[in-house]
């Protein structure tokens, strides 16, 4: 099975979601996308397996920053261009199991994946 983890190695939910990878003696790779960037391709995919807003984090810090014109009238095609030009505004992690996308990191969540 092949395991990517996506986020920020700084935040603190990701750091709990690799505690607990490594924990259960799972191999990942990790993809930091502020170092690494993301692309389009990924968040049309993710977009199109958990919906655009799911991904799109508005509770953070550097959404409530945009003017207000950004934060109106979001769609897919909007909110992929405001998370292309900002990785910060994903939510994190974004864990891919062979093509399946979980958005978040709770242990029970992630204990039920593999099971």
């Amino acid at each position: 099975m092949a395991l990517t983890l996506y986020g920020i190695k700084n935040c603190d939910t990701v750091k709990k979601a690799r505690v607990w990878l490594d924990g259960q003696g799972q191999a990942y790779t990790f993809h930091d996308y502020k170092v690494s960037g993301i692309d389009e391709a990924h968040l049309k995919d993710w977009s199109s397996k958990v919906g655009w807003s799911v991904l799109l984090n508005k509770a953070g810090t550097t959404f409530k920053a945009l003017p207000e014109a950004d934060k109106a009238d979001i769609d897919e095609a909007k909110a992929i261009r405001l998370m292309l030009s900002n990785p910060s505004m994903i939510k994190r992690p974004v864990l891919d199991r062979d093509g399946t996308i979980t958005v978040g990191f709770k242990p029970d969540l992630y204990a039920g994946l593999f099971e």
